[in-house]
């Protein structure tokens, strides 16, 4: 006769001044080392279960243990099928909202194996769904959505692989074409554990366009489908080659920072530069803003809020006698702290044009608000830390760090509880690369290591 079971979570939880024994302490996330005692884990959080359904006999242990296994032989049967399908992906890389082929590519594969992808509707060109089971589990529960975004960078690719991009000026230098093939593979395991019925509750799969851009794909899947309803939580992860091939790391609560992008024009007559005295001196004025308008928020908001904000493309003028009439400067501004990020825009502005009023010149300041911090949900968080260690390892989990980057998968989980970690793509003893340059290279080893962890994560 079936008998309900439970399986106790005993690692990756919220324990508030919990100190593990390695002596780490990090917001109360608990992160156990292969030497952690988890028997005393056990105790910790001995009260947070989770329900795995209807179980003959009575070893969880072994139930997870034979899934884990599964999971890993589906995996090991597709290596070589999605290492190449990630090297077509990454040598044919497309722009935001432009990923018509990746999407086709996504496709075809998804319908040969018995699935029905979904395109998203116009007026986006380019992105799917899919889903994989039943609409709702055993006890009520909602789809598990997994999450990959489709779209290159406007970079010219130089790591020398044979498998290069073959579109000049555009490449996949932060491992989106990685993320893509990890959950293609997720999804081709999870189909085949539904059809041998060893999966509990439906997926959708989300291959999101425009991540790259603001306002991205993220927003609108978000405002202008319905394909969020029915998803009850979610996970993503992203390449990061701090990381050994192996490690997965994550972390409770903000991951990413917000990310907003600024741009100030600033315009005058124009004249000599022998008389300066006479007109507005555009380039002044811009060495001004680029310099004082960083200090200026860091004296206006609190410290421990994190904003920074970076310049990364000047323009202004042509010849070395002759002040122009016009320049730009353009950057991103990064805050830690939610507050502080829903204040950010408007000190700018202010900033700006008093640090420009002296100077006899007009000015346009543009912020456009990009994407909030990824919040990490605790119980979303530690099953994904649970799934990882069934299926790769007990010391695959570490401990992260919150970025400054930006993410728009914050949009989706402002809507829906869950997690993003971050996969590990260095080679181990290799070189460090770093994600937006053109010569970043990954272990492909990885992509086996992100499919064991999501397949398990939304099968578990």
């Amino acid at each position: 006769m079936p008998v309900r079971l439970t399986i106790v979570h005993m690692v990756g939880r919220f324990v508030p001044n919990r100190v593990s024994r390695a002596g780490r302490r990090y917001r109360g996330h608990v992160n156990p080392t292969p030497q952690t005692d988890l028997a005393e884990l056990d105790h910790i959080v001995s009260n947070d279960q989770m329900p795995v359904g209807d179980v003959p006999g009575g070893d969880v242990a072994a139930v997870i243990a034979g899934l884990a296994a599964r999971v890993g032989e589906l995996t090991d049967s597709l290596d070589a099928e999605l290492i190449a399908f990630r090297r077509d992906v990454h040598s044919h890389p497309e722009l935001s909202r432009k990923e018509t082929r990746t999407t086709a590519r996504v496709a075809e594969r998804l319908r040969a194996a018995g699935l029905e992808p979904r395109l998203l509707p116009l007026p986006m060109s380019s992105g799917l769904v899919c889903d994989i089971g039943p609409d709702h589990g055993p006890d009520g529960e909602g789809r598990v959505g997994l999450r990959a975004d489709l779209d290159a960078l406007p970079l010219q690719e130089t790591s020398g692989v044979e498998f290069a991009s073959t579109h000049p000026g555009v490449a996949h230098a932060c491992g989106h074409d990685v993320h893509t093939t990890v959950v293609l593979g997720a999804g081709l395991v999870l189909a085949r554990l539904h059809q041998e019925g060893r999966l509990r509750r439906g997926v959708r799969l989300f291959f999101q366009p425009a991540e790259e851009v603001f306002p991205g794909g993220a927003e609108d899947i978000i405002n202008r489908t319905s394909e969020l309803d029915g998803v009850d939580r979610m996970a993503a992860l992203h390449c990061d080659p701090k990381f050994d091939v192996g490690h997965v790391g994550t972390r409770i609560g903000p991951i990413t920072s917000a990310s907003d992008s600024v741009m100030v024009t600033i315009s005058s007559p124009g004249g000599h530069t022998s008389r300066p005295h006479l007109t507005g001196d555009v380039v002044f004025a811009l060495g001004q803003v680029i310099t004082q308008t960083p200090a200026v928020l860091g004296r206006r908001l609190d410290p421990r809020s994190g904003v920074n904000l970076t310049w990364g493309a000047v323009q202004a003028g042509s010849t070395p006698n002759a002040i122009p009439s016009s320049g730009v400067v353009k950057g991103t501004l990064r805050c830690l702290d939610v507050r502080a990020w829903e204040r950010s825009g408007e000190l700018v502005r202010e900033a700006v044009e008093q640090i420009v009023a002296p100077y006899e010149v007009s000015v346009s300041v543009t912020v456009t608000h990009g994407v909030p911090p990824v919040e990490n949900q605790a119980e979303a968080t530690g099953d994904l830390e649970a799934a990882i260690r069934d299926a790769i390892g007990l010391d695959a989990v570490q401990l992260t760090e919150q970025s400054m980057g930006g993410e728009d998968f914050a949009w989706f989980l402002r809507k829906v509880p869950g997690t993003m970690a971050r996969l590990g793509v260095r080679t181990p003893g290799g070189r460090t690369y770093d994600l937006h340059q053109g010569d970043l290279v990954v272990d492909e080893r990885a992509i086996g290591v992100g499919v064991r962890a999501l397949a398990q994560f939304a099968a578990r």
